[in-house]
């Protein structure tokens, strides 16, 4: 926790996840009959991979059709979902009270080398209801909350028909009109409802300054031809907000997010990897567009820490992005084919 998040080279790294990972699969095995059957049916024998890009991974759908976790279920404390098309199966996380500050505490670490430590006047583009049920929660409400604790005076912009709320959003805009602000949201509610909505009805807003971090829900924009390019510009033309950041991750590794950096890339922090397997499992080479794999060291209450998703992604190098950061850096493709759509933002109708 005390090392820098984008600090370790990825030779070192490597080093660490062979150790590290070793561990989780041990733990899992110990510790999840499911998981353990797994492995059993796999013969798979750890004294045999010396690399932790030959360990096991599990297809992220695995949590949509079973409730594995690692822990007794006396120490469940909070459990989240994913997001799903209405009728859809939805994974299912389970955490345990230790596994929850773990993710909160590497959020913070990570977010913090955007933001800073102090925090912010903060503006959701989105509705307070979405957060109301605080026992189940999905995707879209950990986020919000999740991110929250970089805010303060923290405002929605939408109401409870998630329709922009005007007053509101120009109240926020006088109290804090000599501060930075944090902008928060999912992709393509952001578009829809607030920058569609304000060129549309032609609004004019107070210039805002500061930071928006988005992520999830690019399916629905690039049917619309909306590429990152144009979603910076479009934000920057209805609110003055210019630094706009991207980023990547799931529920099934909560907190272990990838940040976009300056340059336009994903970056994987000391917490988590990510790896590009093609059709047939083999390791894709740099540049090369394939299924991803992620990677966490945080999962310890269900065994999401080695899984492969439906995403399809490319890495574009190792240790020697312009923006400085040490690591992979990457981009995301969108969907495999026949894969449903399940961003946080593109399942919101």
């Amino acid at each position: 926790m005390k090392t820098p998040p984008f600090s370790i080279s990825g030779k070192a790294k490597s080093r660490l996840y062979n150790k590290a990972l070793r561990s989780l699969n041990d733990h899992h095995y110990r510790n999840c009959s499911e998981y353990k059957s797994i492995l059993d049916a796999l013969q798979y024998n750890q004294e045999n991979n010396n690399s932790y890009d030959q360990f096991p991974f599990l297809p992220v759908r695995l949590f949509k059709d079973y409730d594995l976790f690692s822990i007794k279920e006396k120490k469940i404390y909070k459990i989240m979902n994913s997001s799903g098309t209405s009728g859809t199966k939805v994974s299912k996380i389970v955490l345990d009270k230790e596994n929850a500050n773990l993710q909160t505490k590497v959020l913070t670490k990570i977010v913090s080398t955007v933001l800073g430590n102090k925090r912010l006047p903060m503006l959701v583009i989105d509705s307070k209801s979405i957060i109301k049920d605080r026992k189940l929660f999905s995707a879209r409400s950990a986020g919000i909350i999740g991110f929250s604790i970089f805010g303060r005076d923290v405002t929605y912009a939408l109401d409870d028909n998630f329709e922009l709320d005007i007053n509101t959003l120009r109240d926020f805009a006088t109290r804090h009109k000599n501060e930075k602000i944090f902008t928060f949201g999912f992709t393509s509610i952001i578009w829809k409802n607030f920058i569609r909505y304000i060129i549309d009805n032609e609004i004019k807003l107070p210039q805002l300054n500061g930071t928006m971090i988005h992520g999830g829900g690019w399916k629905k924009l690039s049917d619309l031809r909306v590429d990152n390019l144009l979603f910076k510009k479009s934000v920057f033309d209805v609110s003055g907000i210019d630094n706009v950041i991207n980023y990547y991750g799931m529920v099934e590794q909560t907190g272990s997010i990838f940040l976009e950096c300056s340059k336009g890339y994903l970056h994987s922090s000391i917490f988590s990897d990510i790896i590009i397997r093609r059709n047939d499992f083999s390791i894709s080479d740099v540049n090369e567009i394939g299924l991803v794999q992620l990677i966490s060291l945080l999962p310890t209450s269900y065994p999401g820490h080695n899984i492969i998703s439906e995403d399809l992604g490319e890495i574009i190098g190792i240790d020697d992005c312009k923006c400085g950061n040490l690591g992979k850096y990457f981009l995301i493709h969108g969907r495999a084919e026949r894969a449903e759509i399940r961003g946080c933002s593109d399942t919101v109708e």
